[in-house]
C-alpha cells in the first residue's frame, strides 16, 4: 500500500513539474517578442503560434475530431487559443504590463468556482487563500505604483482569465480518449483559423520581409511556445484537477519577471522578490492538500490511465 502511494505522488510531482513548464515556457513569450519579432503585430505572433503548429500535430497524429468533437474541439479552442489571444492582446494594448497580469491572476479562483459547479469539486478556504495570495504576490512582482486604468483594458484582461478558466474546467468535464497531441492540434487549428480573419482586418497583410530573428522568434513560439507547451498543458488537464493547473499559470509572470532582469537587465526590487516568494507560496500550498484532497488526485491519475474505451 505504501509503495503504491508513493508511485502515485511521484508520478504526480512528475506532472505536476512537466504541467508547469507550460506557463514557464509562456513566460518567455514577452521577451521573445521585444527581441525577435517585428513590432505591432501581435495577433499575426497569435495566428503563426497557433494555426501551423495545430496543422502540423493534426498531420502528425492523423486524428480527426469525430461526432460531438467537431464542435467542442471548436468551443475548446476559440476558448483557449483564440478567444483568449484575441482578448490578451487587447488588454495589452490599453493596459500597462503588470496590470493585466494583475487582473489576468484572478483565474485561478475563477476555476475554482467554475470547477465547483461543472465538476464538483469542493471549493475550500484553502484554496480561496492560495488564490488571493496568488493575485497579492503578482500585484507585488508587476504592478506598478503609476499604472493607469482603462475600462476597456480591464474588462478584456478580465474576459480573459474568464475564457482562459472556463476552456482548462470544459477541457477537463469533456476529457477526450485521443492523444494529447491530436487534442492539442485541433485546439490550436480551430483557434488558429479563428484568429486569422481578425488579424487580417485589425493588422493588414503580413509584412512581405522577414529577418532571420524574425523568423527564428516566430518559430519559437509555434514549436516550443504552442505545439510543446499545450501538449504539456491539455495532458496536465487531464491527469490533475482543473483548479490546479490554473494555479500553474501563475508561473508565467514569475518567469517573465526574472528572465527581464537576467537576460533583459530589467531592475528588480525587493517588492518584486518578495512578491515572487509570495506566489510561488501560494502555488505550493495549491498543490499540496490533505487526504480528501490527495484521494480525489489519485482518482484523476487513476481515471486519466484507464483505457480510452473505460472513459468514452
Amino acid at each position: 500500500m505504501l509503495s503504491y502511494i508513493g508511485l502515485v505522488l511521484s508520478n504526480r510531482i512528475g506532472i505536476v513539474f512537466l504541467t508547469a513548464l507550460a506557463p514557464a515556457i509562456w513566460g518567455t513569450t514577452y521577451a521573445v517578442t521585444t527581441e525577435f519579432l517585428p513590432p505591432g503585430r501581435p495577433l499575426l505572433a497569435a495566428v503563426i503560434r497557433a494555426l501551423p503548429a495545430g496543422l502540423v500535430l493534426v498531420a502528425v497524429t492523423r486524428r480527426l475530431p469525430k461526432g460531438v468533437w467537431w464542435w467542442r474541439a471548436l468551443v475548446l479552442g476559440a476558448l483557449n487559443i483564440g478567444a483568449f489571444f484575441a482578448l490578451l492582446f487587447v488588454a495589452a494594448y490599453r493596459l500597462p504590463g503588470g496590470v493585466a497580469a494583475t487582473v489576468g491572476a484572478v483565474q485561478p479562483l475563477l476555476a475554482a468556482g467554475l470547477s465547483t459547479g461543472l465538476l464538483g469539486e469542493r471549493l475550500s478556504l484553502r484554496t480561496v487563500l492560495a488564490g488571493a495570495a496568488g493575485v497579492a504576490g503578482v500585484s507585488l512582482l508587476v504592478l506598478r505604483a503609476d499604472a493607469r486604468l482603462d475600462g476597456i483594458g480591464v474588462a478584456a484582461a478580465l474576459g480573459g482569465a474568464v475564457v482562459m478558466a472556463t476552456g482548462v474546467v470544459l477541457s477537463k468535464r469533456w476529457a477526450s480518449s485521443v492523444p494529447p497531441l491530436a487534442a492539442t492540434g485541433w485546439q490550436l487549428v480551430a483557434g488558429g483559423v479563428l484568429l486569422l480573419p481578425v488579424a487580417l482586418v485589425v493588422e493588414g497583410a503580413p509584412p512581405t520581409s522577414l529577418t532571420g530573428a524574425n523568423l527564428a522568434g516566430y518559430g519559437y513560439l509555434a514549436v516550443v511556445g504552442s505545439a510543446f507547451a499545450y501538449a504539456l498543458w491539455f495532458r496536465g488537464i487531464q491527469a490533475l484537477p482543473a483548479t490546479d493547473v490554473t494555479f500553474l499559470g501563475l508561473l508565467s509572470p514569475v518567469v517573465a519577471t526574472a528572465l527581464g532582469w537576467l537576460a533583459l537587465g530589467q531592475s528588480l526590487t525587493a517588492a518584486q522578490g518578495l512578491g515572487g516568494l509570495v506566489v510561488l507560496g501560494a502555488l505550493l500550498v495549491a498543490q499540496t492538500q490533505s487526504g480528501s484532497g490527495r484521494r480525489s488526485r489519485r482518482q484523476s491519475l487513476q481515471q486519466s490511465r484507464q483505457p480510452a474505451r473505460q472513459r468514452s
